[in-house]
């Protein structure tokens, strides 16, 4: 039974992303899979890294590592913003993903280990534009700094993305087939 965390990384808990996650939840659910859930809304943390000891993590940042190494498959939902990720997402990864956890270099050499290793992820990811505008033009930063830059970095591998858009005029019908699709990507587990 694959043990899967959703984090739904949109600063509104009432969007479209949290429907999105739902219905991944609901698929990874009607497949058996047990499933633990990350609103990173809920949680209370400074986003600053700056000057915070990585001793001093707080107490939700401590159970977000705790269900990071519980879990098999990652699934982050969030919206795209400037291009790229919510800065709520960017400081969650500052502050989770720190050295000694997530990832640790070694000494006298510009290698590290990659602790997350042996984990695979799904990135679901709105955008206002169409996802072949988003691909062509600005040549992806937000998936490559979350996929390559960060989560690969650590060791979490494959790492598969689905893009959705442009969902600002999309109609109900789109947004319904949307949340379908999710669904299906969440029974198969993916």
């Amino acid at each position: 039974m694959k043990k899967i965390l959703i984090i739904q990384a949109n600063p509104k808990k009432d969007s479209y992303c949290h429907s999105l996650a739902e219905s991944y939840q609901k698929g990874a659910m009607h497949s058996g899979a047990e499933i633990q859930w990350i609103e990173l809304c809920d949680l209370k943390f400074n986003i600053s890294f700056d000057g915070i000891p990585v001793k001093e993590i707080e107490p939700d940042l401590i159970d977000a590592q705790e269900k990071i190494r519980w879990a098999d498959h990652l699934v982050f939902i969030y919206p795209t913003w400037w291009a790229t990720f919510p800065a709520l997402l960017k400081g969650f990864f500052d502050r989770v993903f720190s050295s000694g956890f997530a990832f640790r270099y070694r000494a006298n050499t510009w290698r590290w280990d990659k602790l997350l290793s042996g984990k695979s992820a799904r990135l679901i990811v709105t955008m206002d534009s169409p996802p072949l505008f988003y691909r062509l033009f600005t040549k992806q930063p937000g998936h490559n700094a979350v996929k390559k830059g960060t989560l690969q970095f650590c060791g979490v591998n494959p790492v598969k993305i689905t893009s959705i858009g442009p969902v600002k005029g999309s109609s109900e019908i789109r947004r319904k087939k949307w949340l379908e699709k999710i669904e299906q990507l969440g029974f198969k587990q993916i």
